[in-house]
């Protein structure tokens, strides 16, 4: 077990460590030369120069990037060109808002997903099975910002039953659950129907395998066979997928947290982008990534506690 753990987080670490050094590599053959574009064109070329030094942008390189892994690994991630405020404390005051959304939304996903997928496998061929897999394909074809624009419409601006925008007041947690159920049901509708459905597909084959006929062979009750043993087998996917959605709602974040004005990375990112603003780029991206890869390395671990045969390992 403390093999497989170690070999996961040493895979966690590399895969992260190539991926902001290809970030940042990424950015540095953007077009224009970094100072121009962030001091602006009417920077004389003396300041620019200067700044260049300053940065150590004329150095090679590799060492630039040495340099801005020793930056992040202390945690430096530069600092904001516009209010000239360090990056990783405007990360820091934002990120709470987007890991809430985003574990609300698989929160609430695999609440419905898992319990509709086992009812859906357990009275195959039934109407319910019908119902609940056109369900699932209609919430799965339906993109995460055109659920928000729906949902935003219907019930923020005809109903008038949630707010329209915002994360709610500081301090207030029943005014910040109110504003976060429309974007949290925008961003998690979809995996609803993944969920269902990966659930089912699992479900099922795991019905006809020879353990659950031995099972029933002995006078087990089909709901003791389907919840007890059925269920804990046929869910180890279903987290492979939600430590890989967990990623992905991070960046469809990005489009609810701008649907519904929230502040949080995603809303972040995407000022940084409007207004050039690099720094807060390049740091937003690189917590995104390390995000996503703490996700994944969570899925791996609960393997460990769901999946005997990895805990012999």
């Amino acid at each position: 077990m403390f093999s497989y753990i170690a070999r996961r987080a040493l895979l966690i670490f590399i895969t992260v460590l190539g991926a902001i050094i290809l970030l940042f590599i990424l950015f540095q053959f953007m077009p224009g030369d970094m100072a121009t574009i962030l001091l602006g064109p009417r920077a004389s070329e003396a300041l620019i120069e200067s700044y260049r030094v300053r940065m150590g942008l004329d150095q090679p390189v590799y060492i630039q990037i040495f340099r801005y892994l020793s930056n992040v690994l202390r945690g430096d991630l530069g600092t904001d060109v516009l209010n000239h405020l360090p990056v990783s404390s405007l990360i820091l005051n934002v990120l709470p808002n987007t890991i809430i959304l985003a574990f609300s939304a698989i929160f609430m996903a695999c609440l419905i997903g898992i319990p509709l997928g086992v009812f859906s496998a357990s009275n195959q061929g039934s109407f319910f099975d019908f119902l609940t897999g056109l369900l699932s394909i209609s919430m799965i074809t339906i993109p995460h910002f055109l659920a928000g624009i729906l949902l935003l419409l219907i019930f923020a601006v005809y109903l008038g039953w949630f707010p329209a925008m915002g994360a709610g007041q500081s301090g207030d947690i029943f005014n910040q659950l109110y504003h976060l159920v429309l974007p949290a049901t925008a961003l998690g509708l979809g995996w609803v129907g993944y969920i269902a459905r990966l659930t089912r597909a699992t479900v099922l084959e795991e019905l006809r395998a020879d353990y659950v006929r031995t099972a029933r062979s002995k006078g087990l009750q089909e709901k003791v066979v389907l919840y007890k043993h059925v269920l804990r087998c046929s869910i180890i996917p279903v987290i492979a997928v939600i430590g890989v959605g967990f990623g992905n709602l991070m960046g469809g974040a990005v489009l609810i947290e701008i649907v519904f004005h929230r502040p949080g990375l995603g809303y972040m990112i995407y000022r940084a982008i409007a207004t050039r603003n690099f720094p807060v780029l390049q740091g937003g991206l690189i917590v995104a990534i390390f995000l996503y890869a703490l996700a994944n390395f969570a899925a791996d671990l609960s393997y460990v506690f769901i999946d005997p045969r990895v805990r012999g390992e």
